[in-house]
């Protein structure tokens, strides 16, 4: 085949077609983007020199919203319209969110809570597309372009739900979603690709309201996760209640304001205990009453030792679902804002017997691993530094079956993407419908897990109970999103006789089936070859006089004519008349190239 195509390997042959993309760091308390430039990964700021984005969004009685630090420099004059740590809402209903929303007033909505504001009342969801478009506008301004697609990261513990609500903000957004990735994988893909680090790993991730910790084995460009833990329902904002709580008596935040002032100065304490031994506790309430109170750090790990029990008993069951003892454990990368806590590190440290990785800021390492797959995904980089990402679903999925049980048919822990199918029967004589209630959990009783969707599979023949088989196929794709699907088997499957016939007909078009995928398979060529000779008169005709030029055009033109008939031979034999009348065309080429790379260098250098 002639030399047609010269590039150096991994550049694209026309570089304006790079593809911008992004990763994007969705977090409770803070939201980043980051991307690739010049091959290295880093987050962007905005006009300010700011990378953090408060998750903050206040919706003003003008209609205008605001967003960011804008947004947050309200939270306590209009704490019902200022919306923070809706991350913690997302894919929950009214009975699910806990303390999370007493700064708001929310609406029970089917689904999914709402919140009330003077604009109305606004899902989880379209608030959290204010702060992905603030993330999209950024990066395309930086970048002076549109984005082509995004990857979002999600906690490794988020459910169904809360998945598909990301996906749902980011459309919303005007946001094309490449993949949603979970947080401590982003995180391990970011230090194992900087660090170049193989071995077994664990990702203990403590963000604003999530908490994931997840065991990864990482080999040669491939990044595996073994197991996936933690509570969707714990982060730093429950260290911050804990502190109020002990700062202020029961009964005394009585009014959003209230609540919001003191959450936001338990936050400050907090972390000013990073640094300090103590801090004083000092907030003045909306009736002008004034608490001050000395909180020094053994206090705070004293009140936040249960919390941090959570996350080590969290630990302990990953490492053992992973199959492994914690010294098996090469070391453990900390991520999250939280994680900067003394007592964090050092019961990390502690349970896992080995210093905690640090090399990446805990609050940006999650989105340079989600920009460097994104870079990957949108086919900016080189099969040089290919690599590859095997997560795993966090919780089992299964049927509700009689009594109340659970039927798991993908356990949790299982590498996605993945496809399970399991056959079922009707439990009574005559039974024409089935109902079908698909959960998601550990736990036996369906109660006791999180009810997903529900539907009927109806038509189906009357038989004798157990005499009909119906399949139910659970399809995970590679977001962590679920497809469910039934069918009655008696009714779609094909008879012996049928395919008998099918298996005949196969037999006897084989011959000509053959043919036509001969001649496909030239014109494919054919057309290939056109092309590379056309696109390289575009950028080298120069290198040929007028007679190679009209010879090369003729050779060309004979290979349309054959193109468009349908004799295999004579398509195969203009693509060799080419293919051999272009190959001194494509020396020149060569050796223009080979010139233009050695100009201006020295032997010494080369």
């Amino acid at each position: 085949m002639a030399l047609l195509q010269i590039s150096e390997p991994g550049e694209a042959t026309e570089p304006h077609k790079h593809r911008l993309a992004a990763g994007i760091d969705l977090g409770t308390t803070h939201s980043l983007v980051a991307t690739v430039r010049s091959g290295e990964a880093a987050v962007l700021a905005d006009e300010q020199g700011r990378v953090l984005l408060p998750s903050v969004v206040r919706y003003r009685e003008d209609g205008q919203t605001e967003v960011g630090d804008e947004a947050r420099a309200h939270a306590v004059s209009d704490a019902g319209n200022t919306i923070s740590s809706v991350k913690r809402l997302m894919g929950r209903g009214a009975d699910e969110i806990g303390t999370a929303g007493e700064s708001y007033e929310l609406v029970a909505a089917p689904g999914m809570v709402r919140i009330n504001t003077v604009q109305g009342e606004k899902s989880p969801v379209e608030v959290s597309a204010v702060l992905l478009r603030a993330l999209r506008e950024r990066a395309e301004q930086t970048l002076g372009d549109e984005l082509s697609g995004v990857v979002i990261t999600v906690p490794a513990y988020f459910d169904e739900a809360q998945r598909q609500a990301t996906k749902d903000a980011a459309a919303l957004a005007g946001l094309k979603v490449f993949r949603l990735l979970n947080e401590p994988t982003a995180a391990a893909v970011a230090y194992g690709l900087d660090n170049a680090a193989e071995g077994v790993y664990a990702v203990y991730d403590l963000g604003g309201g999530t908490f994931d910790i997840s065991v990864l084995r990482l080999s040669k460009g491939v990044f595996e996760v073994i197991a996936t833990g933690g509570d969707s329902a714990l982060g730093g904002d429950d260290f911050d209640a804990a502190v109020m709580r002990w700062a202020v008596p029961e009964g005394v935040a009585d009014s959003r304001a209230d609540w919001r002032t003191l959450m936001i100065e338990a936050r400050r304490a907090k972390e000013a205990l990073t640094s300090a031994e103590s801090v004083q506790f000092e907030a003045t309430l909306a009736d002008g009453r004034k608490i001050s109170r000395t909180l020094d750090r053994a206090t705070f790990e004293e009140l936040s030792a249960p919390l941090l029990e959570r996350t080590l008993e969290a630990c302990r069951r990953t490492v053992a679902d992973a199959g492994f003892e914690t010294d098996a454990i090469k070391g453990v990368v900390l991520v999250g804002g939280a994680t900067r806590m003394p007592q964090v590190v050092r019961a990390t440290a502690d349970f896992f017997g080995t210093e905690p990785l640090v090399d990446i800021d805990p609050d940006e390492v999650v989105a340079i691993g989600a920009a460097l797959q994104a870079n990957q995904l949108a086919g900016n980089k080189s099969s040089e530094d290919e690599w590859l990402l095997l997560d795993v679903i966090p919780l089992s999925l299964g049927l509700e079956m009689m009594g109340g049980l659970v039927e798991k048919v993908i356990h949790r822990n299982e590498t996605i993407p993945v496809a399970r199918a399991q056959q079922f029967t009707t439990f009574k004589d005559g039974q024409t419908a089935l109902a079908i209630h698909v959960v998601q959990g550990e736990r036996e009783l369906v109660d006791d897990c999180r009810s997903l969707a529900r539907f009927e599979l109806r038509g189906i023949p009357p038989m004798a109970a157990g005499a009909a088989r119906i399949e139910v196929t659970f399809q995970v794709d590679a977001d962590g999103l679920l497809a469910v699907s039934a069918r009655e088997l008696d009714t779609y499957g094909l008879s012996d006789d049928e395919i008998t016939t099918m298996l005949q007909s196969a037999f006897d078009a084989a011959g000509d089936d053959k043919d036509l995928r001969a001649l496909r398979e030239q014109q494919v060529e054919a057309d290939r070859l056109i092309e590379a000779i056309e696109s390289a008169l575009a950028l080298d005709a120069d290198l040929l006089s007028a007679a190679e030029r009209a010879q090369l055009d003729a050779l060309v033109s004979a290979l349309r004519d054959a193109r468009a008939g349908s004799d295999t031979d004579t398509i195969r034999a203009a693509v060799a008349a080419l293919s051999s009348g272009s190959d001194l065309f494509a020396a020149r080429r060569m050796d223009r190239s080979v010139a233009r790379a050695l100009a201006g260098r020295s032997i010494d250098e080369l």
